[in-house]
């Protein structure tokens, strides 16, 4: 992102891998599961969900190649935690997006009502 808080082509293509991770339903439930538990198993993160645990293990490797998840071993047990900077550069886009769209429908309204 630039200074003047304005996007950058390089600041867009970075969190294109992000929103397409959480474009899915099933991944964007298990990112919120991780981010209000903490780390966990595949197990627990299968628990609840209606599909299988391979298909969780392949849902959490596509988190992990957009960087936004990563597994690390505790003791015998494999756990998946999220990474935020990657989360918290999307969310930067999606602000000043919002801003961007507020500033145009500002200028609409002063347009329209002069």
């Amino acid at each position: 992102m630039s200074r003047k808080g304005k996007l950058s082509v390089a600041t867009l293509r970075g969190s294109v891998p992000v929103f397409a991770a959480l474009g899915d339903e099933t991944r964007l439930r298990l990112v919120a599961r991780l981010s209000t538990t903490g780390p966990l198993s595949i197990a627990s993160l299968t628990e609840g969900e209606a599909v299988t645990r391979q298909a969780i293990t392949k849902h959490l490797h596509v988190l992990a190649g957009a960087g936004i998840a990563r597994d690390l071993r505790r003791g015998r047990e494999r756990l998946w935690e999220l990474e935020r900077r990657p989360l918290d550069e999307a969310r930067r886009c999606l602000d000043i997006v919002s801003r961007e769209w507020d500033e145009a429908l500002g200028r609409l309204k002063a347009f329209v009502e002069d």
